[in-house]
Parts: C-alpha cells; sequence; structure tokens
C-alpha cells in the first residue's frame, strides 16, 4: 500500500520487547520432560534464525550441535547434549534485549536467557550442579571467611600459589590461569562504620523522584573485594553535596545464585534485603549500587520472580547505577563539573549488564565530559560473568569472547580501562598485553577533581 509500512507480526514487530514474570513455584516448571519440550521449540527457532551467534558461546555450541547431527535438525541432537548449551549462557540479556526478533510480544514468545534459568533450576533440583558453582555462587559465605583479619593473608597468598592453584584446578576446576579477587580484612561496612557513616533518619517523609540524598548497597564486591571503590564514589558524591549513607546487614543482590538457577536461595536473600532498603526509600533516599549486575538485579530480575512484591516493585524504581544518578543531577544543572587534573587516554568497556538496564549510555556521557584526552568506548561482552570466566570448562571460551576488547587496549596503548563492572575490567586487563589502570568511573572522576 502506498505510504504504509505493514509489520507482518509472525516476522517481528517493532513493538517494544515485554517480559513475563517466572512461574517458578509451579511445580511444572521443575517438570524435565516440559522443560524438554519448551527448548525444543526455542531451539528450532534459534537454529532457523542464527542472528545471535555472535553474542556469547552458547548460540555457537547449539549451531554446532545442530550441524553435527544426522538430521541438520533439533530433532537429530541428544538432549542430554542440551547442558552443554545451558552452561555457556550467563543469562545476561543481550540476545533479548537486542537481537532477537520473536520476543514477547511476538507470538513465539521467546525468552532464551529465561528458558536457561529455567534449564539451570531444574539441574540444581537434580543434585546436578557442582559443588565449585555452588560454592562460588556463595559470595557472602567465602568473602567472611577471606576477610577474617586471622586468614586474610593467608587466603589472598594461596590465591597466588602456582600450586594451591593447580590444586584448586583438579579438585573443583577453578581454572589455574583465571584472576581472582582479593580480598580485605577491613570491608566496606567495617571502614564507613569507623569513619562514622550517616545513619538512616527516623521519621519516615515521602520519596522524591530524584532525592539529593543516596544510601549504598555496598554490594559483596564493594564490601570484600574492593572497598576503596565505595570510598571513591562517597568521595564523589560528597563533592557534589549529596549525603551518603552506607546500609549496612544487607547480603548478596542474589545474582550469582540466579546463574546457578537457586531460586529458592534467592527468595531468602530478597528477604533479607527488601525491607531493609526500603526503610531507606521511605526515608527519601535513592539507593545506589557500585555494581551493574546488582542494578540490575533489583531492577529486573527480582520483580520478575515476584511480580506480587510491592514493596520490590517500588524499590527498582529507586535504584541506581552512580553514574546514571549523577548524570540525572548533570540534567537538573547540579553535577559538579569544575575539574582540576587532566586525565590521560581511556578504553571504556561498557558492561552487559548495564547496556540492558534501558537507562541508555550515561557512563559514556560522564565520561565525555571529563578531561580525558582520547576515549575510546567498547560495546562488548567481557565474557567473565563471575563464576564462567573462572570455571575450567569455560575459561577458554570467556578469554575468546573478550580478546577483542584486549586487543582495543593493545593497540591503542590507553592510560586507563575503565569499566563500571570492576570483574570484567580485571577479566580483561589479565589477559591483554598492555597494562593500563583499571578503574571505576567514578574513581576516575574523583582523579578529575583531585580528590
Amino acid at each position: 500500500m502506498d505510504g504504509e509500512t505493514v509489520i507482518n507480526k509472525s516476522e517481528g514487530g517493532l513493538e517494544r520487547p515485554e517480559r513475563h514474570s517466572v512461574d517458578w513455584k509451579n511445580p511444572q516448571y521443575y517438570d524435565e520432560a516440559s522443560l524438554h519440550q519448551e527448548m525444543d521449540r526455542v531451539f528450532d527457532i534459534c537454529h532457523g534464525c542464527r542472528r545471535c551467534v555472535n553474542l556469547c558461546h552458547a548460540f555457537p555450541t547449539l549451531f554446532d550441535l545442530i550441524d553435527a547431527s544426522s538430521t541438520l535438525e533439533i530433532d537429530g541432537v541428544d538432549k542430554k547434549d542440551y547442558v552443554k548449551v545451558v552452561d555457556h549462557c550467563f543469562m545476561c540479556d543481550l540476545c533479548f534485549m537486542t537481537k532477537c526478533p520473536y520476543v514477547p510480544p511476538h507470538p513465539w514468545q521467546v525468552d532464551f536467557p529465561k528458558l536457561m534459568l529455567r534449564a539451570k533450576a531444574v539441574k540444581l533440583k537434580k543434585a546436578a550442579t557442582s559443588r565449585r558453582d555452588r560454592l562460588l555462587s556463595s559470595t557472602d559465605a567465602v568473602g567472611k571467611i577471606a576477610s577474617f583479619p586471622v586468614v586474610n593473608s593467608v587466603f589472598n597468598a594461596t590465591l597466588k600459589n602456582k600450586v594451591v592453584r593447580k590444586s584448586l584446578e583438579k579438585t573443583l576446576g577453578i581454572d589455574s590461569r583465571a584472576k581472582l579477587p582479593r580480598y580485605h580484612s577491613v570491608t566496606a561496612t567495617k571502614e564507613h562504620a569507623t569513619k562514622g557513616a550517616p545513619l538512616l533518619k527516623t521519621a519516615r517523609v515521602a520519596s522524591t523522584s530524584m532525592p539529593s540524598q543516596i544510601a549504598f548497597f555496598i554490594t559483596c564486591y564493594g564490601n570484600y573485594n574492593d572497598p576503596t571503590l565505595i570510598t571513591d564514589i562517597s568521595a564523589v558524591f560528597a563533592h557534589n553535596q549529596i549525603e551518603c549513607a552506607a546500609i549496612d546487614k544487607t547480603v548478596c543482590c542474589g545474582m550469582p545464585k540466579l546463574e546457578i538457577g537457586d531460586l529458592e536461595q534467592i527468595e531468602k536473600l530478597k528477604k533479607k534485603n527488601v525491607p531493609l532498603l526500603m526503610d531507606y526509600v521511605e526515608a527519601g533516599y535513592a539507593i545506589v549500587t557500585p555494581m551493574p549486575s546488582c542494578t540490575l538485579m533489583f531492577r529486573q530480575e527480582l520483580p520478575l520472580l515476584f511480580p506480587e512484591d510491592q514493596d520490590l516493585a517500588t524499590l527498582a524504581k529507586h535504584i541506581f547505577d552512580p553514574c546514571e544518578y549523577l548524570m540525572l543531577k548533570h540534567k537538573q544543572g547540579l553535577f559538579n563539573t569544575e575539574f582540576e587534573s587532566t586525565l590521560g587516554s581511556a578504553v571504556y568497556h561498557v558492561a552487559c549488564h548495564q547496556r540492558v538496564q534501558n537507562i541508555g549510555a550515561k557512563t559514556r556521557e560522564l565520561l565525555e565530559l571529563l578531561p580525558i584526552e582520547q576515549l575510546q568506548v567498547v560495546e562488548r561482552c567481557s565474557g567473565h560473568d563471575g563464576i564462567y570466566g573462572v570455571r575450567s570448562e569455560s575459561r577458554q571460551a570467556a578469554v575468546k569472547i573478550a580478546l577483542p576488547i584486549a586487543k582495543k587496549l593493545n593497540s591503542t596503548k590507553a592510560d586507563y580501562l575503565v569499566s563500571d563492572c570492576m570483574l570484567a575490567a580485571h577479566h580483561i586487563e589479565d589477559i591483554a598485553q598492555h597494562r593500563a589502570t583499571v578503574i571505576h568511573p567514578l574513581s576516575l572522576l574523583k582523579k578529575a577533581y583531585a580528590l
């Protein structure tokens, strides 16, 4: 028809993707026959499309299985091999958000990451999830032990010991070449408690859309592995006249447990965290997390798992990445752009868990305001994703995924490697030849302020 564009719904449309809640408490969710039937359906659709082949190793694994089968179709693949696809999916959501034309509201209703979550949950129910993955996903337990003053120095030393690392590779399957984060005896919660961090105001007030006071959900990484990050962000916010508080007694957001499908443990963590965070929201604070995976967990993953939880729905509207929060302040004319130091060159890696939040390129916008001599932006997955990057069986794939970013760093010889996800940044640093300073965007902002 002249002057009109007709969209065939069966071939994808231009509608905004819709996310459906996860019916994980339904016994049918864990029925393996039902799971395999849905995997057959979705895998066949993916086989006929193949747009996501360059995103992660899950799709090449699936397509290789099909191409090596006797029928060259999904019906020729042994269902026992489906787990190979599942184990390579770290549910970054990029396929759903950026590639797949068949996501809801398309009638085919494809949600590959949530299908993989279901498969991981079934695997856990069958007690087929490895002891290593259950251990590595217990970030609070490991952090508390590793940060205990008596064992802290010994624990960090063992992480660098080649003999110990080889032993861990043989017994647990933790790749001896993978860089593991060190732990600190003075955690972020101890540091902020020592310095007298602001406490929750007792008088509750109606929250605003953009509060001028924030409370940190410190995260496991910020607490145990990089407490300086919390100090840096606090200094930057204070420099911008933003009151900061550190929320005490929180536990892991649950993202590591999501990676292994441990939904019951996620519910326990949610029940501990949400009331603590909501106290601050109701007192007029915005919640800020230093890790995009934690922000995404509260914004998207938990609401999809617990759609009936109204507190969680409210919390999702009041939680921010730090750069996102500062750029909203900038929009109000309240962001300090008086910088004291000139910075060198930087490669900025855009973390996947930030990309899929649908907040726009807030960190890039912030970095473009800084006195950086040359800024290169790389929108590619690092392949780390916590557990995936250190497992013996997936380490090689994780390195392959991150290699283009490492090559960019090598070619530019940038002074800084910047990422909102420090785990991803250190993984890239580990495989790159050029030695750049690995830094969080707000730590770089602190340098620009000369704080």
